[in-house]
């Protein structure tokens, strides 16, 4: 039972984080600034490569857990 409570927590945890990519954007006050000055389209650019760059270390991480948890269970 903990286990299917644990799998739909973690799945919902997911589907919110995926849900508010579109909203989020990660910039600090200076290159948010910077964005700003560059227009709109190399700004979604700048956006996108800001969550590439955030979504490889979490993947790694993502994937280290798995397997931690898989040979601990």
């Amino acid at each position: 039972m903990k286990r299917k409570l644990g799998f739909w927590v973690m799945s919902f945890i997911l589907i919110l984080s995926l849900g508010s990519v579109k909203r989020s954007y990660s910039q600090c006050s200076i290159c948010t600034r910077t964005v700003q000055q560059m227009g709109e389209r190399p700004g979604k650019a700048f956006n996108a490569g800001i969550m590439y760059l955030a979504f490889t270390p979490l993947a790694i991480g993502g994937i280290l857990g798995y397997r931690w948890w898989k040979m601990n269970r």
